[in-house]
Formats: C-alpha cells, sequence, structure tokens
C-alpha cells in the first residue's frame, strides 16, 4: 500500500517500488534511485517541495482506487502533520467515497502486486486516475516531471485485467469507509475492497487484548453474528496498536469470516479481510466508549451511513464512562512507556510531535 502511495505521492521514483525483490531489474532501480538520491541533494529539493496538499489527496486516491490498507490513514495523517499541512479523518472519506475501485487486487480481488507490475505498474494506477479527471496532475515527483507527466509515461500491458477501465469500475467509490457514532466519536476506519457486508448488528464479545480472544475463537465460544470488541490495543494501551492479522485470520479460518463482524482500538494488516473495525478513537485506554462496553451489547455497523453505534441510552453511556477507572499501563518505565505518555489518537495519526 505505501509503496504504491509514495510513489503516486511523488516520493519515490516511478516504478521503483512495485517491482518484486528478486526480479532481475531491482539491482537497476537500486542503482537509479541511489543516483537520483544524490542528484536530489545537489541540488537541493526537499520532500516538503514535493509533499503538497494536492500530492496528499493524489496519494491517499490511490489508496482508495487500489483498495489499500486501513494503515495508509494513520501514515498519511502522520505525513501531513509532519509537513505542517491540514488533514483530518474525515478528508480520507471525501476523497475515497468519490474514486472508484478501480484496481483488482488481493485479499479482496483476483491478482497480486507481481500482476501490477506485469500490467502496467503504478504509473498505470497514475493513468487510471487521470482519465476519471481525480489526479492533480502539476504536482511534482522526486524525478522532476509532474505525476501527470508521470502518468503519461504508462505503458499498459495489452490484454491485463488488473486496472479495469474507468467506466468499468470494481465499485463506484474506493476501499476506504470512516465510520463515526456513540461508539467511535473521533472516527473509526474499515477496508471495504471486496464484497463485504455493508451492515451487521449483533452483540458484543468483549476483549481487554488481543491474546484474550483467540482461546475463545478456536474454542468455538464466538458464533456467527457476534460482534468481537478488542480494546486497550490503541496507540496508548497497547501500547503501538499492533497488527492484528493473527486474529482475523483466526475468525476466516473458523468459518466465520461472513459472519462475524471486529471491532478494535487496535489496526490491521493489509491482507486482512472482512467486515473489521479499526482505530476506534478516542480509543480504550484514555476511556474511549469501547472501555465501557459490556458483552451482549448490541452493536450496529453501518458502513453505507458510515456509524458505528451502540444501542445504549447517552445517560447510560455516560453512567458506564464515569464509573470506568483508567487500568494500570502495561509498561511502566522505559521507552515503550513513554511513547504511551506522548502519542496522540489514532484519529490524528498516532503522532507523539
Amino acid at each position: 500500500t505505501m509503496a504504491t502511495a509514495a510513489e503516486i505521492l511523488g516520493v519515490a521514483l516511478m516504478g521503483s517500488g512495485s517491482v518484486p525483490a528478486t526480479d532481475p531489474r531491482k539491482e537497476a532501480v537500486g542503482t537509479q534511485v541511489g543516483s537520483l538520491a544524490v542528484e536530489l541533494v545537489s541540488q537541493n529539493r526537499k520532500p516538503s517541495q514535493i509533499i503538497t496538499r494536492p500530492a496528499l489527496d493524489n496519494a491517499i486516491r490511490s489508496i482508495a482506487t487500489t483498495g489499500g490498507s486501513t494503515n495508509g490513514v494513520l501514515h498519511f495523517l502522520a505525513i501531513a502533520r509532519e509537513a505542517g499541512l491540514e488533514l483530518d479523518i474525515e478528508d480520507f472519506q471525501t476523497l475515497s467515497s468519490s474514486t472508484p475501485l478501480m484496481v483488482d487486487l488481493k485479499p479482496g480481488g483476483r491478482f497480486v502486486a507481481p500482476d501490477l507490475d506485469k500490467a502496467g505498474g503504478i504509473a498505470l494506477v497514475a493513468r487510471r486516475l487521470k482519465e476519471a479527471d481525480l489526479l492533480h496532475e502539476d504536482a511534482l515527483t522526486v524525478s522532476g516531471r509532474t505525476i501527470g507527466q508521470e502518468a503519461d509515461r504508462a505503458v499498459e500491458t495489452p490484454g491485463q485485467q488488473v486496472v479495469v477501465p474507468v467506466d468499468k469500475p470494481l465499485k463506484k467509490s474506493g476501499g476506504l469507509v470512516i465510520l463515526k457514532g456513540n461508539l467511535a466519536p473521533e472516527g473509526a476506519v474499515v477496508k471495504l475492497a471486496g464484497h463485504e457486508r455493508a451492515q451487521h448488528q449483533g452483540p458484543a464479545r468483549v476483549f481487554d487484548s488481543e491474546d484474550a480472544v483467540m482461546p475463545a475463537i478456536e474454542q468455538g465460544h464466538i458464533q456467527p453474528g457476534d460482534v468481537v470488541v478488542i480494546r486497550y490495543e490503541g496507540p496508548k494501551g497497547g501500547p503501538g496498536m499492533r497488527e492484528m492479522l493473527a486474529v482475523t485470520g483466526a475468525i476466516v479460518g473458523a468459518g466465520l469470516g461472513d459472519s462475524v463482524a471486529l471491532v478494535t482500538d487496535g489496526r490491521f494488516s493489509g491482507a486482512t479481510r472482512g467486515l473489521m473495525i479499526g482505530h476506534a478513537a478516542p480509543e480504550a485506554a484514555v476511556g474511549g466508549p469501547l472501555a465501557v462496553l459490556h458483552d451482549g451489547d448490541t452493536i450496529t455497523i453501518d458502513t453505507t451511513a458510515g456509524r458505528l453505534d451502540v444501542a445504549l441510552e447517552e445517560a447510560e453511556l455516560q453512567t458506564r464512562l464515569a464509573a470506568w477507572e483508567t487500568p494500570p499501563p502495561r509498561y511502566t518505565s522505559g521507552v515503550m512507556a513513554k511513547y504511551a505518555r506522548s502519542v496522540s489518537s489514532a484519529a490524528q495519526g498516532a503522532v507523539t510531535s
């Protein structure tokens, strides 16, 4: 995901990221990139000249059109913060909802990254965005060319099926959806790149860590219709938002991928599939609503309406929150403790500056 987005953002040389690691072309790519790095230093060309708000929009649209990882939301919120640019979590919804899904990649699609490389690479993705009039063409890239010029240089392999035509999108909107509601007032994110359910309602099955939920799945305690809630895995609570590839894989492996949803203040791998909602903010460790959920509370997920809610009256929710006590931190000293004290909300990119 980030290799794709970096090329569209303009900070990586077009064609450098999609070449497979064992491909004979990789050595030449390394030489070319190394020479370019020296050239950029000699010309005093800086990231701040390339990372602009239009360039960020281009990169986010590339994630949306490829069905990329939800981690892109965290990364680009953080990049924008470092670059001094204004970018909010709602902007991802605006950009994704207006960007068609045009790249047929796993886990929701049929093809893998080397297939995209053979089809024409990331430049072909840029061309499709340009053809859809969704590319800020004048954004500068490290090559000295604009992203529009890079898109024009794309060579599409005849008969390729990985990147579909603009008039035949896989979906009318991109893979990223931002949810808000009384369970995530600051926002949560879900990837819908395949044919996932748009809605789900069911009873909460609440766990205070990723490790705690694994035995429940393995022993058959999670039932169709359930909403698995994993809390205290956010930026502060984890600390660090470790990827939950194991638990999502276990849910799919148990045959529950199409009937169970998952909500967490942690995050997922790009390989995750199914109705898996991450980055719920505020996180449980700071007293976010996930912290006061009980087993059996009814949770409603509506990706069409952009909602994530629990069926509790506001008064009951506030009563629970008032009675909640901050749990002891998992680390009391060392770098992880320092990180937990300084890191911000996932809705702000989980930055520490």
